[in-house]
């Protein structure tokens, strides 16, 4: 038996097109006894670094990869009625050159190309074409679509500028569907024209679900996409086969072609792909005086003493030097001086923030004007936010002003370049009331009929969100319902299939990366779906901090627009200026209404158990508040 590898598989990733979910799409290779798989999503990476360290748990070679859209013209022609058809090519990276020009492409196709689909061309192509394999793909492919279209001179001009372009790395793809009615004419004149050509074919079986039986819930999912009922769909007469084939299968399918086998083998020889994890890149920020970050953030701090208007003691100094040296062991230096920056230009521009979590134990952060409270004179611990121990980078949350918070990110564009500047993207997944609702509309049932499954499942919590299963558990009627009436069972056991599944990207609430090179050298981009013109990265924020790159976290609080636009009341109407950053902590009044309860729009202290709590315990400085809150 030849050795056979998946070189053209879809994940949950190529949105609302695929069932699987990585770690599922791992385990099944590696069940199967393949020792290294591909990923191609649909014009995009989304999925590439939780695929890579999958596989490298499970002891598989991961091979990173792309199933690309090509504008039939330039990617910047966007005509309606033409530019909305495209070729399909599948392209995977053998090494990191080829992984940071997969990374280009794809975000030229999202920030250039796009039209419908995220559009790529042959100009940039052949710009971003070393380290790539290149795969035509046997009935979305150029040369195939023009074959089908009787022009064999003009598929013979196509393939000669792939193989300019990859040379003995463009491969056209053969499959075999026997099931699809002319399928099997379609791939010998495929394979007879590659002969001709001299141009290698390698055996594909494009993937969109791991299990034949996972059709109707592939069916059913891109009828949730294109919002049309499945039995009024076109899904639904469809007999092609898009599961995951063992080795054996795919011996079977191509037995008559042994050398598409052995090239799925010689593919995957020439992949030597290495990405490291753990080290971190930080913004080029330049120090003031020429010198290095560790020395410029001791200066900073040391400056900071007499600026807070304390005495430079033993114990100060001892803490200083201490945090000092975790700081400069871990190589955090820089991450604490741009930090510095940004509030700094807060202060100086009016913006109000503020600074939370465990940062607050912090010294260094102090001195710096990054927090503002002394970590000694409260007893907060620096460990709890660094430590020689802790393998996570520092976290610090900074607030503004939500009716601000766009500035701040202008400023570090304009400070640090556009290019290396961007959101965090985060996904949208099918979460079990809406998949119960969604799978019930696509399945053609009563709205009536969704609508009462899904109010019987509890909702989910930030951090624990809810599941159909976790939902049986607790809700015992659910179950009831599910055993007796066959609509019920139909409904979730689709939904339970296509549960989790991403469904959209869209951006992080805070989250914003900056990069010491173009951020394409790091991650890829695109737009917000939205289309307010943000440009997101396609990792989230795990996977944006696997591939290096820090994440500064944004947040825009309501809370602090309405204290500051207060503030400029008072200034305006009193002619009183009030400094909010140096409040009292001993005011009796203050106290006193929230003894009564009065802590609408409190920070941590407005729900009702606090409130109660409150009520009862009568605070009367701000100790008894912190010992409350902790």
């Amino acid at each position: 038996m030849k050795s056979f590898t998946h070189l053209h598989t879809h994940s949950h990733y190529s949105l609302l097109m695929a069932l699987p979910k990585v770690p599922d799409l791992v385990a099944k290779a590696k069940d199967c006894g393949m020792n290294a798989i591909a990923l191609t999503d649909n014009g995009n990476l989304y999925g590439a670094i939780e695929f890579y360290k999958e596989c490298e748990k499970v002891g598989i070679k991961p091979i990173i990869g792309v199933d690309a859209y090509i504008a039939y013209r330039s990617r910047h022609d966007k005509q309606a009625g033409i530019d909305n058809a495209r070729h399909r090519l599948v392209l995977l990276a053998k090494n990191e050159v080829g992984y940071k020009n997969l990374m280009n492409l794809v975000t030229i196709g999202h920030l250039e190309g796009f039209y419908y689909k995220p559009r790529i061309d042959k100009e940039v192509l052949e710009k971003y074409s070393e380290g790539l394999i290149c795969i035509s793909p046997s009935s979305s492919g150029e040369i195939a679509q023009v074959l089908q279209g009787s022009d064999p001179d003009k598929a013979k001009e196509t393939a000669k500028w792939y193989k300019n372009i990859f040379g003995e790395d463009f491969f056209i793809e053969i499959t075999k569907h026997p099931e699809i009615h002319g399928q099997i004419e379609k791939m010998k004149e495929l394979t007879d024209f590659a002969q001709i050509n001299d141009i290698p074919i390698v055996a594909c079986q494009d993937v969109f679900y791991l299990e034949p039986e996972d059709k109707r819930a592939r069916d059913t999912l891109m009828s949730v996409q294109s919002n049309i009922e499945r039995e009024k769909g076109s899904f639904n007469d469809e007999e092609e086969d898009f599961s995951f084939i063992s080795q054996e299968k795919a011996n079977e399918l191509f037995k008559d072609l042994p050398e598409a086998l052995e090239n799925t083998g010689k593919i995957v020889d020439r992949i030597d792909l290495k990405l490291s994890f753990g080290s971190w890149v930080f913004p080029d920020i330049k120090t003031e005086k020429g010198i290095d970050y560790d020395e410029e953030l001791r200066q900073l701090v040391y400056e900071g003493i007499p600026k807070r208007g304390l005495e430079k003691t033993e114990e100060i100094v001892e803490r200083i030097e201490y945090e000092l040296k975790i700081i400069k062991e871990k190589g955090f230096s820089p991450y604490f001086l741009v930090v510095g920056d940004l509030l700094r230009y807060a202060h100086q521009n009016g913006i109000l923030t503020n600074i939370r979590g465990s940062v607050a134990g912090s010294m260094v952060t102090y001195l710096a004007r990054i927090t503002d409270l002394n970590p000694i004179e409260y007893e907060l611990p620096f460990e709890r936010f660094l430590n020689p121990e802790r393998p996570s980078a520092p976290d610090i949350d900074m607030d503004y002003a939500d009716d601000r918070r766009d500035e701040m990110i202008e400023y570090v564009r304009q400070k640090y370049g556009a290019d290396k500047v961007a959101q965090i993207g985060t996904f949208g997944t099918m979460m079990a009331r809406g998949a119960v609702r969604d799978v019930a509309r696509a399945l053609g049932y009563p709205y009536a009929l969704g609508d009462r499954i899904a109010k019987m499942i509890p909702m989910g919590s930030q951090g624990f969100p809810m599941t159909i299963d976790r939902a049986f558990e607790m809700i015992p009627e659910l179950k009831e319902i599910y055993d007796k009436e066959s609509e019920v069972k139909d409904v979730i056991d689709m939904a339970k299939k296509i549960e989790g599944c991403a469904r959209h990207i869209s951006v992080h609430a805070a989250g914003v990366v900056i990069s010491p090179t173009k951020l394409t050298d790091f991650v890829p981009l695109q737009f917000d779906p939205k289309g307010e013109g943000k440009i997101i990265t396609q990792y989230d924020m795990y996977s944006v901090e696997d591939a290096g790159l820090l994440k500064f976290d944004f947040l825009g609080l309501k809370n602090l627009s309405i204290i500051a636009d207060t503030v400029h009341r008072i200034e305006a109407i009193e002619n009183h200026t009030v400094d909010i950053e140096n409040m009292p902590l001993d005011d009796s009044k203050t106290f006193e209404l929230l003894a009564l309860g009065k802590t609408e729009g409190l920070f941590q202290l407005n729900g009702d158990a606090m409130t109660k709590f409150l009520i009862d315990l009568k605070p009367t400085s701000v100790h008894d508040i912190n010992a409350m809150v902790a």
